[in-house]
């Protein structure tokens, strides 16, 4: 207890409390278990915010890597020399069919406007007078009809000039008996595309294929212009016709009956019901009883052709 004099006549008296070292350990103690837990709290957080730098920035590398290759894919392909992309463009299934105006051996086309309303099949070959292209033409030309009865129209092309297209006709026409057809006419449209302008557009040229020549492909487009089906063989092997035809009567099934088509389906077998979108769909789907439906499992029906 200590007494001091406030005032003459007056005392003040304070009480100071000795502190023991026990108590100073104890409070030191405190403090440095304070401040190790805000040091390993900030530690935390450094680490987390450089997770999260790490993350964000492999997640930008990710997503730079994938838009390069789809601007590679949709694009083009970059030149190792210049960096340039080169215009090797292509339409992708469900993307709006690319319009041009091209001189034909049937006269000039205006596409998709000239064709509003049909299927196209738009098809492309190496070369005129080439042995594989002839046996498709000739066959193609054998099947327009077929393919008129399903409102589809024709379309060729190569990179050949329009005198090398009816040069080549004619010789088809006058010259050539391929499986027992002779004086065969060409008449669909043969695309003359010379400064591969077509060609870029639906990505018909592969540099590692040929630089000058077109490979096979095919296009099916819809009567709205849009891309339904894409078919792509090399320069060595002809296409199979009677699958192009097979492939556009199940496009057009489907769309007009809501229907997916399985494996090696042919017009007039069995097609498949979408899957049911829910549990209850599935169990009445299972437990219904139609004579013209059938299930092989909830997710796989049936309806007969």
């Amino acid at each position: 207890m200590i007494v001091l004099p406030a005032q003459p006549g007056v005392f003040l008296t304070l009480s100071l409390k000795v502190i023991s070292m026990d108590e100073k350990r104890d409070t030191r103690k405190h403090i440095e278990n304070q401040f190790r837990e805000m040091r390993d709290y900030i530690s935390r957080n450094v680490r987390d915010l450089e997770l999260e730098k790490e993350f964000d920035k492999q997640a930008r590398e990710i997503t730079e890597y994938v838009d390069q290759n789809i601007k590679k894919f949709r694009g083009g392909t970059a030149d190792p020399t210049t960096g340039e992309t080169t215009g090797h463009s292509m339409p992708l299934i469900g993307d709006d069919a690319p319009s041009f105006t091209a001189v034909t051996t049937a006269g000039e086309i205006n596409f998709p406007k000239d064709y509003r309303d049909k299927w196209v099949i738009l098809f492309s070959h190496p070369a005129d007078f080439t042995p594989v292209c002839t046996t498709e033409f000739m066959t193609f030309a054998s099947m327009q009809d077929e393919f008129k009865a399903l409102n589809c129209e024709l379309i060729g092309l190569s990179i050949d000039s329009i005198y090398a297209h009816i040069a080549w006709l004619r010789t088809i026409r006058e010259k050539i008996e391929y499986k027992g057809m002779k004086d065969v006419e060409i008449t669909f449209p043969v695309i003359e595309d010379l400064k591969m302008e077509v060609s870029r557009k639906y990505g018909m040229l592969q540099p590692r294929a040929s630089d000058t020549q077109a490979v096979r492909a095919v296009f099916m487009i819809d009567p709205r212009a849009k891309v339904r089906a894409i078919l792509y063989y090399p320069l060595s092997n002809g296409r199979n016709m009677d699958e192009i035809k097979r492939l556009l009567q199940a496009l057009q099934k489907s769309d007009a009956e809501g229907i997916a088509t399985p494996a090696n389906w042919q017009p007039g077998d069995d097609v498949i019901i979408p899957p049911p979108g829910s549990c209850g769909a599935a169990k009445e789907r299972m437990e219904a009883k139609e004579e013209s439906k059938y299930c092989l499992d909830w997710f796989m029906c049936f309806k007969k052709g």
